[in-house]
């Protein structure tokens, strides 16, 4: 029987895909995700979690995108849920719902591109996300307790401490703090310049004396000692004096103190992240300030966010943040900025997405990479 060079066209095309397979399929989908312009931290997620998903496949022989159906996403589905990790604790539903996500994105751009007739993953049911609060909140106290363990009278110590300092008084993310720049502090502003955040997007916040202070202090005695190469723009720099690029090691450094504090509790970055948000909130600042500290430019379940000139953001900052009190024998200033009541379901949808945020790191750095948990 004649074939059409159409159809002989098609067939050269259908052997292609099947000799590049789903590792070079990822390879591809990759690489469109850096021709879109997608931040480098994404890319390297997505590898890592669909990375699971293919090692999964390859255990079971399913090596062809087109191979993929269904009822094998199910079944990695239910792998997921009933996975343990080396010390018996499950994968949680925020961590699946993230790897998930990125499973249903990379089906949909093969069957956009027409590398598979259908979207094996267009019916996949997500995990329900339900309102979680951050798991682990300090009280005032608490933190003061854990930011006085470094040892100060080391260069390490000091640095540490600038680095407690300032997660406690900005709030920011651990890949944030890892960005820091020795240009992106304002001692005459009172400001901090949060470059790339999440979503890429820049934002300015307030930052406190006591961490400009330590900060300033690790400048002038410690980190030129740290510094290899004269053109190192990063601010806070490891041992090796290289800037901090396995973000784990900010989160173990943190732990690390937590544990010296003898609280019995462990966690991370996000801890002071949690902890800042969660005594400005009881301190009276309004929802809408909190969420400008924190980058939150959505929060889904609430509506509230508005527009926040950064002056009043430094008034709220330094009337309601604990570490901006310490020493003070005047109470902090009532009913901060004139803020208006605030609903108690706003400031749990806050509360909630920085749990998602730790839900999100805890898949990079537990199920991703085998790394000790944030």
């Amino acid at each position: 029987m004649r074939v059409s060079r159409r159809g002989r066209k098609r067939a050269d095309v259908k052997s292609a895909v099947a000799r590049r397979g789903l590792w070079g399929l990822l390879d591809e989908y990759l690489d469109a995700l850096r021709v879109q312009d997608y931040a480098p931290e994404t890319v390297r997620t997505r590898q890592s979690n669909l990375g699971q998903l293919l090692r999964w496949c390859d255990e079971r022989s399913v090596v062809e995108a087109t191979e993929v159906t269904p009822p094998v996403l199910e079944r990695f589905q239910r792998h997921l849920y009933y996975y343990r990790r080396p010390d018996g604790r499950p994968i949680g539903f925020g961590a699946q719902y993230h790897l998930l996500s990125g499973v249903r994105q990379f089906f949909r751009w093969l069957a956009r591109r027409r590398v598979i007739l259908f979207n094996p993953a267009a019916e996949l049911q997500l995990p329900r996300r339900g309102r979680r609060l951050p798991r682990l909140v300090l009280t005032a106290d608490q933190a003061q307790r854990v930011l006085d363990q470094p040892n100060v009278a080391l260069d390490l110590g000091i640095r540490d401490r600038a680095i407690l300092e300032t997660l406690y008084s900005t709030g920011i993310r651990r890949k944030e703090l890892a960005q820091m720049t020795i240009y992106d502090l304002d001692v005459v502003r009172g400001t901090l310049m949060v470059r790339q955040g999440k979503g890429r997007k820049d934002r300015v916040v307030p930052i406190g004396e006591t961490a400009r202070a330590w900060i300033d202090r690790y400048v002038v005695e410690v980190r030129p000692g740290r510094v290899v190469d004269p053109d190192e723009r990063h601010l806070f720099l490891t041992v090796d004096g290289d800037p901090f690029h396995r973000l784990t090691s900010l989160s173990l450094l943190v732990n690390k103190y937590l544990k010296a504090a003898g609280l019995g509790k462990t966690g991370g970055c996000h801890v002071f992240r949690h902890t800042m948000a969660t005594l400005m909130l009881e301190n009276g600042a309004d929802v809408r300030f909190i969420q400008e500290m924190l980058g939150h430019a959505d929060l889904g379940t609430t509506e509230v966010y508005t527009h926040v000139t950064l002056t009043k953001l430094k008034q709220i900052h330094r009337a309601t943040h604990p570490a901006e009190h310490r020493g003070r024998t005047a109470d902090p200033p009532g009913d901060p900025g004139n803020a208006a009541p605030r609903p108690p379901q706003d400031a749990a949808a806050v509360l909630a997405v920085l749990a998602d945020e730790h839900e999100a790191e805890i898949a990079d750095d537990d199920l991703v990479e085998g790394a000790p948990t944030d």
